[in-house]
């Protein structure tokens, strides 16, 4: 007898707008739903984290617009649950916080439907923080209220006037009837309020103001959605902005970035990608890590530690990356073994991060060529490296063999031996995969060129990708550096950005000039 499947109802928050403001456990919901039933408010790129398999439901609520009965969502609620499916009722913000859930979970428990609850960020915390608007303070404000004001007519006015800052959301389309509320029940026209619509997105915008101008300088202006802060803290705002901010000529503020509404696609090893995420996500992007190398040990440490046990035999390391750097430096430990043991061994390195992978080991390298490639190290390696002994720890497999070609020819002693091994990865990770699928990526990054191909296999694993090259088309394929790119021409069939500088420093600043050309 075949065991019927069981469903599931997960009520997500999904925080302000932003994705990197999920939680950990919303995305991966996110990437396993099977029945999405969604609110209106949600951003776009939160849908394309969705597998494209997934049924999607919008059920959200809009100002002025036809929206889906209550009584309707906990119908659908309750009918994918019992037909087994793992149903994301994914709502903005928090769940708890102006939700409506309590309707939800008393229809799901009515059916003994299974549930659970993951909390979100709500805008009523997330747009005051994000634009330097402290919610509290030990003189200005000892506490806070938030509210709605889709019915302004309920809220208990003479009271709140008495609270230091107010948080009103739904409260756009009732703006004048706020401010004529507050100042009916005694406060000031001068009091400092921020309007802050779309928080956390791209289109953010913000109008600063008081009681007495802001309906002014929001003239014509569409503010759904929108949190309205209200209270002396905002004044506070010009303070803790860094750098300070202040609108000109009464306009909103913007705060777009120079990569803002991008979404980028960072292919390096899992180990390695978050530095070069974090980087791309100040800039504005949304960065989405896919995986395309796993690091390990290699087959066999024999002939790394032959060579560590002969340290002395040697005259020159070379050090081509930082899993070269860190694999040796780890089984030198392992050896007992630390610096004071290259004493007479000169060190060159490639690249800068090379270089600061070594620094971290209180080492400083002879030698770094003008350029980030192993191609430079020959052709600029001094002239005293002639019937050299040379020790190579490197990859195990995949790597240029131009070194050890060069070297020999100059009648160096080369001894390369395996110190890491770079492998591709089973499977696409499930979120990368649902934005490749939903063609919600603008951007790649390829940071060597066996990122190119282990994406190519992983590609060639997923049967809607790889059986047409249309999703590649709007793409935009950024690399590194020459190597990288030869990969992306020959693989990919195309190339848009070479970094200028082989780092990846310097492939942010080509994406950057290219989006500003574009």
């Amino acid at each position: 007898m075949v065991k019927k499947q069981t469903g599931k109802v997960y009520l997500v928050g999904a925080g302000p707008g932003d994705c990197n403001l999920m939680t950990v456990r919303s995305r991966q919901l996110l990437s396993n739903a099977e029945v999405l039933i969604y609110d209106a408010l949600i951003d776009i790129p939160q849908l394309e984290l969705i597998p494209v398999t997934c049924r999607k439901i919008e059920v959200g609520k809009r100002g002025g617009k036809p929206s889906t009965q209550q009584q309707e969502i906990n119908r659908l609620l309750v009918e994918n649950c019992k037909s087994g499916k793992q149903v994301v009722r994914l709502k903005s913000g928090d769940p708890f916080i102006f939700g409506r859930s309590s309707s939800e979970i008393q229809a799901l428990k009515a059916a003994d439907c299974e549930f659970e609850v993951v909390p979100g960020i709500s805008s009523a915390l997330a747009a005051p923080l994000l634009t330097g608007i402290p919610l509290t303070d030990p003189v200005m404000s000892r506490c806070f209220a938030v509210m709605s004001a889709h019915e302004p007519d309920a809220l208990e006015w003479e009271a709140l006037v008495r609270i230091e800052t107010l948080v009103i959301l739904m409260g756009g389309r009732n703006l004048n009837e706020i401010i004529w509320q507050l100042q009916k029940h005694g406060r000031s026209p001068a009091t400092p309020i921020a309007i802050i619509r779309d928080c956390s997105r791209p289109e953010q915008k913000i109008w600063i103001g008081t009681l007495a101008d802001i309906s002014y300088k929001t003239a014509g202006e569409s503010l759904s959605p929108c949190a309205i802060i209200i209270g002396e803290v905002v004044r506070l705002r010009e303070y803790l902005m860094q750098p300070p901010t202040t609108p000109e000529n009464n306009a909103p503020e913007n705060s777009q970035q120079p990569l803002a509404g991008k979404t980028i696609l960072v292919t390096r090893a899992a180990s390695q990608s978050g530095e070069f995420s974090s980087s791309l996500e100040q800039l504005g992007a949304r960065a989405i890590e896919m995986p395309a190398l796993v690091i390990g040990p290699p087959s066999s440490w024999e002939p790394l530690d032959d060579a560590i046990d002969q340290l002395s035999y040697f005259q020159w390391l070379i050090l081509t990356s930082h899993n070269a750097v860190d694999w040796f430096f780890q089984r030198l430990e392992h050896h007992r073994k630390d610096a004071r043991d290259l004493a007479g061994i000169k060190i060159a390195v490639v690249g800068k991060k090379t270089a600061e992978s070594l620094r971290s080991h209180c080492i400083i390298p002879n030698y770094i060529p003008p350029q980030f490639v192993a191609d430079s190290l020959v052709e600029n390696f001094p002239d005293i490296l002639r019937n050299c002994k040379i020790l190579f720890p490197r990859v195990e497999s995949g790597g240029r063999e131009v070194l050890v070609k060069e070297f020999t020819a100059r009648e160096s002693q080369v001894t390369e031996v395996p110190a890491y091994q770079s492998g591709c990865p089973e499977n696409i990770d499930p979120i990368a995969l649902a934005a490749l699928q939903n063609r919600a990526v603008d951007i790649i990054t390829f940071a060597s060129s066996k990122t190119v191909q282990n994406f190519c296999k992983l590609v060639e694993k997923n049967p809607e990708l790889s059986q047409s090259r249309d999703w590649l088309e709007n793409i935009c394929i950024a690399s590194i550096g020459p190597e990288t790119s030869k990969s992306c021409q020959n693989l990919l069939g195309k190339l848009d950005i070479e970094a200028k500088e082989y780092t990846l420093d310097g492939l942010t600043r080509a994406i950057i000039e290219w989006q500003q050309n574009s």
